[in-house]
Parts: C-alpha cells; sequence; structure tokens
C-alpha cells in the first residue's frame, strides 16, 4: 500500500491490495493459492451464497423500517457487509463457536438464529436473544472487542479437550485500537488457540476513518504478535470464503490463530441514532457502491448461464416472506414481567441479587398505591 492509496483524511480509496476472486464487474479471477480452496463452489452453490446476502439485506431493511416506526429501540445495519459475513459463517463448522460483536445478523442468519430470537433485545424485551449453545452463537458483545478475549479462551479450551472445533471473534476496524483485542491476541499467539480473527474493515469507526487510527492495513498489525494476517476483499463472498477456510483449517491443524482483515463499507449508519451524511460524502457512497457485494456476484451468475431473472424473482418472494415474518415477530414480542429483570443473572441465588430484588420490588409498588390513590380520589369526586 502507498500514500496515494489513502485520501487527506485517511480513507482507504483504492482497495486493491488484497485477495479477490470476483471483481466488481463480476468477472471470475484466477489465483492458484485460494482457488483450490473454494473448487468445490459451483454456480449452485454461488447461488445459494447470493441467496444468503439478498435475504439478509431484505431483513436488514426491514429492522430499519422498524426501527424508525417505533417497534425497536435501536438497530445497528449491516448493509454492505453481507459478503464478509456470509463469505465467513458458511465456512464454518457445526461444533464451531462464535463471537460477535452488534452487527453480525448476517452470521446469526447462517447459525439458524430466528426472526423474534434476532430482535428481542433491540426491542428491549430480553437481555439477550438466544440460547448460545443451541447455534454455536454468543449473543451479540456490545462491550467494543470483549468478544475476541471471550473467543480466544473458548478456543483455548477447545484445544485443552482436545477437539479440532474453532471459534471466530467478529468485530471491526475501530476495535482494532481496544485493548481487549490486542489482549486476545497475544494470548491467541501465546498459547496458538484455534481461533480466527475476523475484522471488518467498514472504514469508518461510527464518525472517524480507519486510517485516523492505523497507518497501514489492519491485517499487518498481525505480524507484531506472530500470527499470519490475511487482506480480503470484503465485498467478494468466494474470496472471503477461501480466507475463512484457509485460517480454519490452519487452527484445526494446531497451527494457531489468524488475523483476517475483510475491506469492505458500511452503506449505511453506525446504527440508527446515526447521520452518516455528517462525515462522510455522497461521491465516496457512489465509489463503494460500485463495489456492492451483491450485484458482483449476480453478474458472475449471469456470466455462468444462471437464470438470473428466475433466481431474483424465487429470491425475491422467499426474502418477503422472510421479512413478514420478521415483522410478525417483533410486533407480538410479549413484554417482560419487570421483576425477571432479574433472572439469569448469576448462576446461583445470593444476597447481594435478593437484595437488589427488593428495593425494586418495593419501588414498583409505589406506582400500585399511587394509582390506587388516584383511582380512589377519581370516585370521590363522582
Amino acid at each position: 500500500m502507498t500514500p496515494s492509496d489513502r485520501d487527506a483524511t485517511g480513507l482507504l480509496t483504492k482497495p486493491d491490495h488484497f485477495v479477490q476472486l470476483i471483481t466488481p464487474a463480476g468477472e471470475r479471477r484466477a489465483d492458484a493459492e485460494h482457488d483450490p480452496w473454494v473448487a468445490d463452489v459451483d454456480a449452485a452453490a454461488l447461488g445459494r451464497l447470493y441467496r444468503d446476502m439478498a435475504i439478509v439485506r431484505r431483513l436488514d431493511a426491514e429492522a430499519t423500517a422498524l426501527q424508525r416506526q417505533g417497534e425497536l429501540g435501536l438497530w445497528p445495519p449491516l448493509a454492505g457487509q453481507e459478503a464478509a459475513q456470509i463469505g465467513s459463517a458458511r465456512a464454518l463448522r457445526d461444533d464451531d463457536f462464535v463471537f460477535t460483536s452488534y452487527r453480525e445478523h448476517a452470521v446469526a442468519w447462517c447459525r439458524g438464529v430466528g426472526p423474534a430470537e434476532l430482535l428481542t433485545v433491540w426491542r428491549g424485551s430480553a437481555s439477550s436473544g438466544w440460547n448460545p449453545y443451541e447455534h454455536g452463537m454468543a449473543v451479540p458483545q456490545i462491550i467494543i472487542g470483549a468478544q475476541a478475549l471471550h473467543a480466544t479462551g473458548w478456543a483455548m479450551g477447545a484445544a485443552w479437550e482436545g477437539t479440532d472445533a474453532a471459534s471466530v471473534a467478529y468485530f471491526g476496524d475501530g476495535a482494532t485500537s481496544e485493548g481487549d483485542v490486542n489482549e486476545a491476541l497475544v494470548f491467541a499467539a501465546s498459547f496458538d488457540a484455534p481461533v480466527v480473527f475476523f475484522c471488518q474493515n467498514n472504514q469508518w469507526a461510527i464518525s472517524e476513518p480507519v486510517g485516523l487510527q492505523s497507518k497501514q492495513p489492519l491485517a499487518r498489525r498481525a505480524d507484531g504478535f506472530g500470527m499470519p494476517g490475511i487482506r480480503v476483499d470484503g465485498n467478494d463472498v468466494l474470496a472471503v470464503l477461501a480466507a475463512t477456510r484457509i485460517a480454519l483449517d490452519r487452527a484445526r491443524r494446531g497451527g494457531g490463530p489468524t488475523f483476517i482483515e475483510a475491506v469492505t463499507y458500511r452503506l449505511g449508519p453506525h446504527t440508527t441514532a446515526d447521520d452518516p451524511k455528517r462525515y462522510r460524502t455522497d461521491d465516496e457512497l457512489t465509489e463503494w457502491g460500485a463495489r456492492d457485494p451483491l450485484t458482483r456476484l449476480l453478474a458472475l451468475l449471469g456470466t455462468m448461464g444462471v437464470d438470473i431473472e428466475g433466481l431474483e424473482r424465487d429470491i425475491a418472494d422467499e426474502a418477503g416472506r422472510a421479512a413478514a415474518e420478521l415483522r410478525a415477530a417483533v410486533t407480538t414480542i410479549p413484554d417482560p414481567e419487570p421483576m425477571t429483570v432479574f433472572d439469569h443473572v448469576y448462576a446461583e441465588p445470593n444476597t447481594h441479587l435478593a437484595r437488589q430484588r427488593d428495593h425494586y420490588a418495593r419501588y414498583l409498588a409505589m406506582f400500585d398505591e399511587t394509582d390506587a390513590a388516584a383511582s380512589g380520589a377519581a370516585g370521590g369526586a363522582r
């Protein structure tokens, strides 16, 4: 990478120094090193990857609309990052374990998380969305970068148990400046933990460009921790699949951790509370929109003789049904009883929690007394 690859703010403007198997124009690029890792991916398999990405994008748009309509308190959109998430998640086995931040809805889709499970926490109806052991995926981590430590610990445990399962930690470019991520990289390298650190470099840590916190490609940080770093076109689902398979194979063979930097772009806001127009330009959005992960894969499928119109029609119908299911699920999620906030906080009861429960119960009772007094006063007035 040269200085001319970044603009004045440090934003990556020429993201062509990475593994790429499908160009933005939809052309298949030969790569002797990475092609063998996706030799089994034929037109039908590519069609399934496109289906995943298209349905997830539709679900993401529906969830954003639900937030705007007041049905969700907040939503972190993933639009633009579908290839990075689908390509990596489809490389996993069922016995692998996933640790994510709050934007990996496509990964959750691949791990079988249902619509209601995906949205309960964003509606404020539960403190977590699903049983991690049922899906091999921890619930979203809001504390930036903490999941990297969790993934490393799980991987170390898996290695000690003698399995060849691996974990994957997903995080954004901003998280690479957090102590938790760097500590996890140290531990993973020191103990040869079978973990893949998957960084989605979407160019913006909320409102700050990635160049502000890293003068070099993020994948090069892996060198300092003694692990290989792979830089991949995060908008190329096939390249992401190949890179993740390589990293997982290394982990399973006892080779230790790998750092993957998937160069992608967040098309929407950081969350629905953000206004990206305040810190990025329309020209930038247009430039990255031309590298869209869905349109390039669709173009490639067209050159392979796939019935594009039929494929899009079938997937649009399926995506519409999935979106309707999502809407129905979120609008029928029951509101929890107030006292259930104390459920599942600790594995065993303890006096500290009991004291808080008692205080909160007495606090809630005050409102019952106030309502009763108001009702009595209203009755006397009549």
